[in-house]
């Protein structure tokens, strides 16, 4: 090729080299700011973030349905996926910073603070009517009761597990429990340890009883897991009283025994399994299921729980933790075909509150500590002879304890 070819060549090769660099540099430097940009500039005024919404803890449940689901539809697993399994033994000073307070949604990104309850969760106990009296059969009535002295929790024995629903998993059930009773009780408690161990309780009753803690919500002394924040209250009574039946003499309840009382997750399973009953002293008739109390001046909160007390006298335990005891027939008092009266544990915890709806119960986050989710647990360790004395007592209408 000639020279002059290969000059005329080569300028023009140069100019649309140059073009190709001119257009290349700006598209990247639009890219490059505007990046930058993207990285800096704030978001519009009329987009503000998305709200947040109350985290799902599915399961593991503290008390399951009675048809032996977790009832909310929501699937099994290890009790809320990333969250903390490794629980607290005090639930109230686990060196937690605020961040351990919320749930992190790793869809999203976001973060959710715990909430509830809400103002329209409490009702004056004044406003509210008198329930009926429940039926009495006094021809074959076992009227009697006893009482099993076993303290208000003094010692301060609490922590997140429920060894009949979630054993050997701590924070099973993502909301503090108060324990009177057997001193071991823990997520890894079994019939061995819970025999051997000491107890609370007057004449050897060995038994645990717990319940979801109270709090004080203007008070935020202790940070509690899962959202329930507030300053955990001690009651300032317990009564453990096994009641008769209104149509039958009561058998002995057999060492061993677990049973439930409501239902944790009522308020998004719904209400075929809650127990909850709220009221005051000095109203002690009128009874709320679905609220929480404002008692007036000089009149305290009260919590009672009514436990099953018709056994198939067979299981001391089962799948649901519900089926191998019912509750009697509400017209009657009478157990259905094949179960047998036992006595009937009662538990009454009051409290002094703040005045006004400045108090909740601890709850699974989703739950909202809506005062339809109170509940409580059971297991009976009672000597023999000490069940044997209570239910004689029952039986022949006297009061012992």
């Amino acid at each position: 090729m000639p020279a002059s070819h290969r000059r005329r060549l080569g300028a023009t090769h140069l100019i649309v080299i140059a073009l190709i660099a001119l257009f290349g540099s700006a598209g990247t430097f639009l890219a490059v700011t505007d990046n930058a940009s993207a990285r800096t500039s704030p978001p519009a005024a009329d987009q503000p973030p998305p709200p947040p919404t109350s985290p799902s803890v599915t399961s593991p449940t503290d008390n399951a349905p009675s048809d032996g689901t977790d009832g909310g539809g929501d699937g099994g697993g290890d009790g809320g996926g990333d969250r903390r399994a490794d629980g607290g033994t005090d639930g109230s000073s686990d060196n937690r910073d605020d961040r351990d307070d919320q749930a992190q949604d790793p869809a999203e990104g976001r973060q959710h603070q715990h909430s509830g309850p809400a103002a329209s969760d409490f009702v004056d106990i004044r406003g509210v009517r008198p329930g009926a009296r429940p039926p009495r059969d006094q021809r074959s009535a076992s009227t009697g009761s006893f009482t099993s002295r076993c303290g208000r929790n003094e010692e301060g024995h609490r922590n997140p597990d429920n060894f009949i629903v979630t054993p050997g998993v701590r924070n099973g059930a993502h909301h503090l429990h108060d324990y009177v009773g057997n001193r071991s009780t823990d997520a890894f408690s079994t019939d061995a340890s819970l025999s051997a161990a000491g107890t609370t309780c007057d004449r050897g009753d060995k038994s645990t009883y717990f319940w979801p803690v109270l709090r004080d919500v203007t008070r935020g002394g202790d940070s509690g897991q899962d959202g329930n924040i507030g300053r955990v209250l001690t009651p300032t009574s317990v009564s453990l009283t096994f009641r008769g039946s209104p149509a039958a003499k009561v058998t002995a309840m057999p060492e061993a025994l677990r049973t439930i009382t409501g239902d944790a997750k009522a308020f998004t399973n719904g209400t075929a399994n809650a127990r909850a009953q709220w009221t005051c002293t000095g109203f002690t008739d009128r009874v709320l299921t679905d609220k929480y109390p404002l008692c007036p001046r000089g009149s305290q909160v009260v919590r009672r729980l009514d436990f099953p007390s018709c056994w198939d006298g067979r299981n001391t335990d089962s799948a649901n933790h519900r089926a191998h005891l019912a509750f009697p027939d509400k017209s009657t008092g009478r157990c259905q075909s094949g179960f047998k009266a036992v006595p009937q544990l009662r538990m009454t915890l009051t409290y002094k509150v703040p005045q006004g709806p400045n108090f909740a119960v601890d709850s699974f986050p989703e739950q909202l500590r809506k005062p339809v989710t109170d509940h409580a647990d059971f297991a009976n360790f009672m000597p023999g002879a000490l069940m044997d004395s209570a239910v004689r007592c029952i039986n022949s209408g006297r009061r012992c304890g």
